[in-house]
């Protein structure tokens, strides 16, 4: 009777080191196959745009003048398009004061022509190609125009209260894969900086992304702004990238300040 207890135990303790070991094999299998499915988005892209006319990879064979003081660039006199985010009445009368000092021919608020990064989301639009470099812990985006960076980190890592108390242009970001897609979200954004080229914002706001591959080489960037103070509602637009390929595959640098110097004031 006790030879069979001990052989009982024996089989139930064996049953369980089975069960154990396939169970950390198949958590290592998903985590492999997780992996796998993510995607490589390392490369130089260009804005593209799917339902335009076709076009050679990078828009201008040489390199695109930097910003002078010729003029703002962007000075609002046309009024607000029926995409643009919808501002709340404090922030619309914001706009409205930003809009008459360029259309007067003022940069007080124009921070692209003052050499000042484009911020988020608005670097996202790309205006002269960036660059992706990606790591297993975090992705770097590199923008030619104003040579403006930001990252996104992919380790776990949250905004601690010194980023929070220190809010900048890029913002920060941190993000993580759901499949093949990469979940971005970006906090701690300045208030000198635009929702796109002119649109205020309040230190609420933050941009959601959600960044794949919808065709090879051909990216796509899901952009959610949420400011429940500066809009009336959540604001969404839909960037797409395409990869360039070699030679086209190299970026040059913006150097606005030079532009600045040399141009007459």
């Amino acid at each position: 009777m006790q030879a069979r207890a001990v052989r009982m135990a024996s089989g139930m303790l064996t049953l369980a080191v089975g069960v154990l070991l396939a169970g950390q094999v198949h958590a290592q299998g998903s985590a492999t196959a997780d992996t796998a499915e993510r995607p490589d988005f390392s490369g130089v892209y260009y804005p593209w745009n799917p339902n335009a006319a076709p076009r050679p990879e990078q828009p201008q064979a040489g390199p695109l003048p930097p910003p002078t003081r010729t003029g703002p660039t962007g000075d609002g006199s046309a009024g607000r398009r029926p995409n643009d985010p919808k501002l709340t009445p404090e922030y619309l009368a914001q706009w409205d004061i930003i809009a008459a000092s360029r259309t007067a021919g003022s940069y007080e608020y124009d921070n692209i022509a003052n050499c000042l990064p484009p911020g988020m989301p608005a670097m996202m639009s790309m205006a002269y190609g960036m660059e992706i470099m990606q790591t297993e812990d975090k992705i770097t985006f590199f923008s030619e125009h104003q040579d403006a960076l930001r990252r996104v980190y992919l380790d776990g890592r949250e905004p601690t209260e010194r980023h929070l108390n220190d809010p900048t242009y890029a913002g920060y970001s941190t993000g993580y894969w759901e499949g093949d897609t990469l979940v971005v979200d970006t906090v701690a954004l300045t208030t000198k900086s635009f929702i796109d080229s002119s649109s205020p914002h309040s230190d609420r706001m933050t941009v959601h992304e959600r960044i794949r591959f919808i065709a090879p080489g051909v990216l796509e960037d899901r952009i959610t702004v949420n400011d429940p103070v500066a809009l009336l509602e959540p604001w969404e637009i839909v960037r797409t990238y395409r990869k360039a390929e070699y030679p086209n595959d190299e970026l040059r640098e913006f150097a606005c300040a030079e532009g600045l110097r040399d141009a007459p004031h």
